[in-house]
């Protein structure tokens, strides 16, 4: 992660020091449960929490691990120097130090999911603003790059909704996996340690106890999670792709704002470039980037081994932080898109009702002509249009053979834009759930 896509609430649940407070909270509360069930003395369990308001020294453990060359226990040393040798000597009791790394690392994903669900609520609300907003506004729609048939601009705010909707019900339900902890010691079996330990614990994190763990919580769960990430970073990119598209010179339906004093390039003054978009898409493969090594790391040597953990040291902190600046960064653009409805419609109109040859083909089937002859009698006048730059409609009504199965009034019907946004209504209420 770099400060240039980092925002502060995020990257503080990364900072060394949360961490080292949430491995305090773990020790404190399983020392807590050890004293209740009469393993450690209370007044033990009691003297750990002097050390509550204490800021931990990062630099100070950092010294003490280049010694030791492991970091959990580095910490414990450090703690021991704040609370007292004696009173540290219960501290950790029949723990392994993945209880405490495992556990704090979900902690810290959850509260990202946290903040990444608040991210997409604004890209949410954003969306359906825009898509009501749009609702009736026609625009081209385009399959294969090409003009298809309308649709108009809501309804494609509207899809973009569904789908973030999508990856919203997809995060809760990650964040659900990951929240769990394990407090069961070596191979995870509970033999030094009291299971209502590691019962004690998770309830005091708002985690759920792991079912069953061997030394490490199940990388299955991670997996999903960031999976999870990595599809949200694809909508991220599917938004940005179709704005950036939107934007182009011969196209310009809509445009990212364009503030004040902004400038577009160093050495072009006219130009208006949608560099937000672009950087979505950018940081959508950063995140992206997170899956195959996640996945990799289910697959672990028996009981435990740590060649996940230099990967989640990473992939941690830079896939939320990064994923939480560009929700961020997208709802931005959404909220302040500009939208041009004239050109949408020109942009329809370019090809002179070339668009509705759909409408055409089917009334003429309707009519009684064969399909293949009616395909063969549509297509015969496009052509026209692409070819020879003519007007669709006025070739179809000098068309004798489309005239002796349609009369003026049914093909001059067949160009009313209305027809495509009839049911414009059903859609918005089967995404909005609204009347």
């Amino acid at each position: 992660m770099i400060p240039r896509y980092s925002r502060p609430e995020m990257t503080a649940i990364w900072d060394p020091a949360t961490k080292f407070r949430i491995w305090y909270e773990i020790e404190a509360h399983a020392c807590d449960a050890q004293a209740n069930l009469g393993v450690i003395p209370k007044e033990n369990a009691e003297a750990v929490w002097k050390a509550k308001d204490v800021e931990f020294d990062v630099a100070r453990i950092d010294e003490i691990e280049a010694v030791t060359k492991h970091d959990v226990i580095a910490f414990l040393t450090h703690l021991a120097e704040h609370i007292g040798s004696e009173d540290a000597r219960f501290v950790h009791q029949g723990m392994t130090s993945s209880d405490v790394l495992d556990t704090t690392l979900n902690v810290q994903l959850v509260r990202a999911a946290d903040i990444l669900i608040a991210d997409m609520d604004r890209v949410l609300a954003a969306l359906k603003t825009r898509a009501h907003e749009h609702k009736m506004d026609v625009r081209i729609g385009r399959s294969h790059g090409i003009h298809a048939e309308p649709t108009t601009m809501g309804l494609t705010f509207a899809r973009f909704y569904a789908e973030m909707d999508r990856g919203r019900a997809r995060l809760v339900a990650a964040r659900a996996e990951i929240a769990t902890g394990a407090i069961s010691g070596a191979v995870g079996t509970f033999a030094n340690i009291d299971p209502a330990v590691e019962e004690h614990v998770c309830a005091q994190l708002g985690l759920s106890p792991e079912p069953i763990s061997t030394q490490v919580i199940p990388r299955d769960r991670h997996a999903m999670f960031f999976a999870t990430l990595g599809v949200i970073a694809s909508s991220i990119e599917n938004i940005a792709t179709e704005i950036r598209h939107m934007q182009r010179t011969e196209v310009l339906e809509a445009e990212e704002f364009f503030s004040k004093g902004q400038k577009g390039s160093s050495a072009m003054p006219h130009k208006r470039n949608p560099v937000l978009t672009e950087n979505l898409t950018g940081l959508a493969r950063l995140v992206r980037m997170s899956v195959v090594p996640a996945m990799e790391n289910v697959a672990l040597w028996h009981e435990r081994d740590i060649s996940h953990s230099s990967v989640e040291r990473a992939i941690g902190p830079d896939t939320t932080v990064t994923l939480d600046f560009a929700l961020n960064r997208l709802a931005g653009v959404i909220e302040k898109l500009v939208i041009y409805p004239d050109n949408m419609l020109a942009n329809m109109n370019k090809f002179r009702g070339l668009v509705m040859s759909q409408r055409v083909l089917l009334a003429l089937t309707q009519a009684g002509v064969s399909r293949e002859d009616a395909y063969r009698l549509v297509q015969r006048n496009a052509m026209k249009v692409w070819e020879q730059g003519a007007d669709f409609k006025t070739e179809l009504l000098a068309d004798k053979e489309v005239l002796a199965a349609l009369s003026v009034a049914e093909i001059e019907e067949k160009f009313d834009l209305a027809y495509h946004t009839k049911h414009v209504d059903t859609i918005f209420t089967r995404v909005f759930g609204e009347q």
